[in-house]
């Protein structure tokens, strides 16, 4: 059988840690290990697990002093020892047989590079309904031609299919697959770094590997305080242009030469909600007036930062090449 690594970053909030490990204490199939990651400064989170009961779980803690999450999933990643790791968040409770699922789907086939599901989001105590958004239940997950990217994970419904991209809060990956690949610490942020996973999958799916997704693989996500510039009830110039930039430099990453253009020309020209261009900008005018610009301005710093990364990153690597 095979074995799972769970790996939790966390920071400051032990009351989400808490109910985070009841969970995975109360799964049908045990975690064979646990690590649990804690920031060296985190003297709350260290006195909560000082005091809980961690007999019923083969949990190990690691230290990191170096802030955000891709420090902390890169930590664990390095010491994991299962067959497969699986990765959560301290605001998330995973359902009594996630690990069940997860194991079984990644013995059925092994060719499945990366597993992951759906998590049922609670923001204020209001769980986000799928029948709110029609539609959105049906696409999850995809990676466009051009570079634009679809989430909806916390919506999915209906049977497990083949996607393109996972989501952090509820994911796992054949150890095998990943081949001691460890996440791009050139992405932006001091905690939550978003967009990691989109390098992650897309990575494995070039190297031939196929990425899961599946509602029924759940965890319950109560979106938690955030302790860095990344707030997800306001905006914050600082945490939009991060959010641009890492978009900008992944998906660049993962685009041939053509496709690059058109994506840099979509994303000025006319981007997202999430990350708005400047048809994006003068449609939201009329609502939110001179936050569209904000954003606008933030996001178009970013797209400029994050093709400066990767322009640097591409660079160097053919130099490289040269001097080899």
């Amino acid at each position: 059988m095979m074995r799972i690594s769970v790996l939790v970053p966390t920071y400051r909030r032990k009351n989400d840690l808490k109910r985070c490990l009841q969970a995975l204490q109360a799964q049908s199939s045990p975690v064979d290990e646990l690590l649990v990651i804690v920031r060296d400064t985190d003297h709350e989170t260290r006195t909560f697990l000082s005091s809980f009961d961690l007999s019923a779980l083969p949990i190990k803690i690691i230290d990191v002093v170096q802030p955000g999450v891709i420090a902390a999933l890169n930590a664990g990643l390095k010491m994991a020892q299962g067959d497969i790791v699986a990765m959560t968040d301290d605001d998330a409770a995973p359902h009594p047989d996630w690990v069940e699922r997860i194991k079984a789907h990644f013995v059925q086939d092994p060719k499945l590079g990366g597993v992951g599901g759906r998590d049922w989001m609670y923001w204020q105590g209001e769980m986000y309904d799928a029948s709110h958004y029609p539609g959105a239940s049906d696409v999850v997950g995809k990676f466009q031609w051009f570079g634009r990217h679809i989430g909806n994970h916390h919506l999915g419904e209906g049977a497990a299919r083949e996607v393109d991209i996972l989501k952090g809060v509820n994911m796992s990956y054949r150890t095998q697959a990943l081949g001691g690949m460890l996440l791009d610490e050139k992405l932006r942020g001091t905690g939550a770094q978003v967009d990691y996973e989109i390098d992650v999958c897309l990575t494995l799916k070039s190297q031939g590997w196929k990425i899961l997704y599946d509602p029924a693989i759940a965890v319950d996500h109560y979106l938690g305080l955030r302790f860095d510039e990344d707030q997800r009830d306001r905006f914050n110039e600082v945490a939009q242009e991060n959010m641009s930039h890492n978009e900008t430099f992944v998906v660049l990453k993962h685009l041939p030469i053509a496709q690059k253009v058109i994506f840099l020309s979509w994303a000025m020209l006319i981007g997202t909600r999430r990350i708005p261009g400047l048809v994006q900008i003068l449609r939201f005018f009329p609502q939110q007036r001179w936050l569209s610009v904000q954003k606008g301005i933030a996001s178009l710093k970013g797209r400029i930062l994050g093709f400066s990364t990767w322009y640097t990153v591409s660079d160097s690597e053919a130099m490289g090449q040269e001097l080899v």
